[in-house]
């Protein structure tokens, strides 16, 4: 009998640690590595709905727009855009230009990039009425702020945030838009610009003179368009707020350095014409990313050790603190540590 207690009890101590093993690698499952307090690494920053194409029609030259439909949709402000995740499941963010106060729908516009990397092709050539997306957002990271007045800057399918700023304008605002484009029947939106305040907007065909933008005191300028009209708005007002389509790709002051995946114990060379996201990737194929244009966030990673270069415009200063958009931000020293 001594023997029968023994093993009974043997078997029920082995019971209860496979249990209690169990349930320490659902809550880490790099165990014995400890876990994140809060996990923020590779994670989709908002809820996905799932809406419906109702309208896909062209509204210039290369440029459609697409109508989608739900109930009960969150509220945004001018400025915000949203994430679509497209039929092939790339993530691709685009500005809300429709009504502000519709929770019924949403409106987007996109230009298609001959030789983009897909996404906008897809939206175009793919993308149908009657089609359901998945839609993260909205967000925003390019709000009106009040000012004694503002000046507006659009080139071409940039036109599609700043249209619902000068919808919200109280009527006595005072403000000016220059919109540039190719011609006038690539120009999106043009006529209801147009009618919006024929006497304040300026429609220039091809590059825009932007020493003749008068722009008094305390007022706000914002501007939305190719990265060389933003460069050269940036450069004639410094302090310019930008809605770029895609981040500075230029490596000009890069230097090489090193990262440390701490979780899984290998180090990576990190070259100056190459990302943080492109090291990892060769060495974590399944390393959660989506836009690869710090839009969207999916690739925050937690750093543990090493100051960082942010170059992003999405991560508020707490985040800033202890995490990177692995995208497009780097070391500002030889070394960075991460939580991976």
């Amino acid at each position: 009998m001594p023997k029968l207690r023994t093993v009974v009890l043997l078997a029920g101590t082995a019971l209860l640690a496979r249990r209690a093993l169990r349930r320490r690698i659902q809550v880490s499952p790099l165990w014995p590595m400890p876990a994140l307090e809060e996990p923020t690494s590779g994670r989709p920053r908002s809820r996905a709905l799932r809406l419906l194409v109702t309208a896909h029609e062209t509204v210039a030259d290369g440029v459609v727009r697409l109508r989608l439909e739900g109930r009960d949709l969150p509220r945004w402000e001018p400025g915000a855009h949203l994430d679509l995740v497209l039929p092939s499941g790339i993530v691709r963010q685009y500005s809300l230009c429709g009504d502000p106060e519709d929770t019924s729908s949403y409106t987007v516009a996109t230009r298609l990039v001959e030789n983009g990397r897909g996404g906008s092709r897809e939206v175009h050539e793919q993308v149908t009425e009657g089609m359901e997306l998945e839609v993260r957002g909205p967000r925003n990271r390019f709000p009106l702020i009040e000012a004694q007045s503002y000046v507006f800057v659009a080139g071409g399918i940039g036109i599609t945030p700043l249209l619902p700023m000068l919808r919200a304008l109280p009527r006595d605002a005072e403000w000016r838009l220059l919109y540039a484009g190719r011609e006038r029947a690539s120009m999106p939106f043009l006529e209801e610009v147009e009618k919006l305040g024929r006497d304040r907007v300026t429609v220039v065909e091809g590059r825009p003179d932007l020493d003749a933008l008068e722009v008094s005191e305390g007022a706000a300028v914002y501007a939305c368009g190719p990265e060389g009209l933003m460069a050269a708005v940036e450069a004639q007002f410094p302090a310019v707020r930008l809605e770029r389509f895609a981040p500075r790709t230029s490596s000009e002051g890069n230097t090489e350095f090193e990262v440390e995946l701490r979780r899984s114990g290998r180090t990576l060379t990190v070259p100056a014409d190459s990302t943080v996201l492109a090291a990892v990737r060769r060495e974590l194929p399944a390393a959660a990313y989506s836009c690869e244009q710090e839009f969207c966030g999916t690739c925050q990673q937690r750093v543990l050790e090493g100051e960082i270069d942010h170059r992003d415009e999405l991560l508020t200063d707490g985040e800033r603190a202890d995490s990177m958009l692995i995208c497009v931000s780097r070391a500002r020293g030889d070394r960075l540590v991460l939580d991976m």
